[in-house]
């Protein structure tokens, strides 16, 4: 399970491009790791590549780590950089991980979703990866859900059973997408009552739960907003609603 999540989270990151590398001028980089070298030659240097500052600029060093440094190279700053917005601090490394999320979310059909939307106008989405079996998955379908939908957020399940394909998690949310009324089977999951057992074949689960790894789903309920921003964890609704700007 952790190789799993492992190879997901690097798939990811492997698709992540450089942020605009190609920008910074030559003899900007070349000052930059001059300086750099000359502080640490012990260090390995790789790509220079421009920030969302003005002025500043990242270095990756050893392969997987990375710093910031002024345009001559002469201040450096360590640590992670994040891009103020509504209702949250979102890290900038993961930006472009967002539009990788939003590109594999994007290609998920509808019909393979359980879809509760908007009771009138929608105004937004929300991809919420789910395990019948998990009490804060219960707690937001319960009291988060309903106020999203009342406020003009489609939401749309994706099937997450966190012990595994095959396990009796997975078992009871196959069951939820194999029904005739999937809206009603996965509420009365969410609710802890039984629904008959009908795992059948070409289900999505599967699919979904491989698809919520490459994403970088650990734990549910993960909440993928239309953007590809991931936010793990339960969320009231107004918090929810404030991050996608709907309040």
């Amino acid at each position: 399970m952790m190789l799993k999540k492992m190879i997901g989270w690097l798939l990811v990151l492997l698709l992540v491009p450089a942020v605009n590398a190609a920008e910074v001028p030559a003899e900007i980089s070349a000052a930059i790791i001059a300086k750099l070298k000359a502080a640490r030659p012990e260090m390995q240097f790789g790509n220079v590549e421009t920030s969302p500052i003005k002025g500043l600029y990242l270095v990756r060093i050893n392969g997987t780590q990375f710093l910031y440094a002024s345009a001559d190279g002469e201040y450096i700053l360590a640590g992670e950089m994040y891009q103020a917005r509504p209702g949250m601090f979102v890290p900038v490394q993961d930006l472009a991980a967002a539009k990788i999320r939003k590109e594999l979310m994007d290609q998920v059909s509808e019909k393979d979703m359980i879809i509760f939307p908007a009771v009138d106008q929608r105004r937004a989405a929300l991809y919420v990866f789910t395990d019948v079996d998990c009490g804060y998955c219960r707690k937001l379908h319960k009291e988060t859900v309903p106020e999203l939908t009342l406020a003009g957020v489609e939401v749309r399940y994706l099937a997450f059973p966190r012990a595994g394909v095959g396990s009796p998690s997975y078992k009871k949310i196959a069951s939820a997408w194999c029904a005739d009324d999937r809206q009603a089977a996965l509420t009365a999951l969410k609710n802890n009552k039984a629904v008959p057992e009908n795992v059948c074949d070409g289900n999505p689960v599967a699919a979904q739960f491989e698809l919520g790894h490459k994403v970088g789903v650990n734990g549910t309920p993960a909440l993928v907003l239309e953007d590809g921003t991931l936010l793990p964890g339960y969320r009231p609704a107004a918090e929810l609603l404030k991050m996608m700007g709907l309040n």
